[in-house]
């Protein structure tokens, strides 16, 4: 297995402002929607929350539905290019990113949260990226328990922010971007392989079910 190189701090902040880059677009076409191909989250929660009777029951079934269209046989080739990032992402793992970041925004409405806030705006992408907004914030040097409470969020000052939005934005390039430590731009055939079942449907199972114990339970 080829070992990757240590990252030094100016290619260490060039990645993570690429990262930031690639989430942002992300999160304004996730609360926006795209022309032709989504409405907004607005609509989403008000489509989703008008069909069941519980906040929970709803938001379940959104997870069952973005689950079941990751894994739809096409999904990838006619929707991929349509969200390209400001990064080397393969298209079909943008899309699929775009999706999961559509869910947890949606969920978060679900719950109560204001999604265009800048804290909830981070939390979305810590669940988005499986890292602990705990672990993040004592890395930014913010003394916090095992349990950050929604109180705790909203007092999170913009300079923490940057901080921890620094820190997911490099550890999403260095994941998934072809210069990453994981480099899946290597992989796109093994991931078009997958797609119709594998990865995208576990993981954005998971990420859901994230989602919903972050916002909602």
């Amino acid at each position: 297995m080829e070992k990757q190189s240590p990252v030094d701090a100016q290619e260490e902040s060039v990645l993570a402002k690429k990262g930031q880059e690639a989430l942002d677009k992300l999160y304004s076409s996730a609360l926006n929607g795209i022309p032709m191909v989504s409405g907004s989250v607005d609509d989403l929660v008000e489509d989703y929350l008008s069909k069941y009777e519980t906040v929970e029951e709803a938001a379940a079934a959104l997870v069952r539905a973005q689950v079941v269209k990751c894994g739809t046989s096409g999904f990838i080739t006619g929707f991929g290019g349509l969200i390209t990032l400001p990064v080397t992402i393969p298209a079909n793992l943008s899309s699929v990113f775009y999706v999961q970041m559509r869910m947890i925004a949606a969920i978060a409405a679900m719950g109560g949260y204001d999604v265009r806030s800048d804290q909830v705006k981070t939390l979305v992408f810590v669940c988005l990226t499986g890292t602990s907004i705990a672990d993040l914030l004592k890395e930014a040097g913010v003394k916090v328990g095992e349990q950050v409470t929604r109180s705790v969020i909203k007092k999170i000052p913009g300079a923490v922010l940057t901080k921890i939005n620094q820190r997911i934005g490099f550890r999403f390039i260095t994941k998934f971007g072809e210069k990453g430590v994981v480099n899946l731009g290597k992989c796109v055939p093994l991931v078009g392989a997958v797609i119709g079942g594998g990865m995208d449907v576990a993981s954005t199972r998971v990420i859901g079910k994230r989602a919903i114990a972050e916002f909602i339970v």
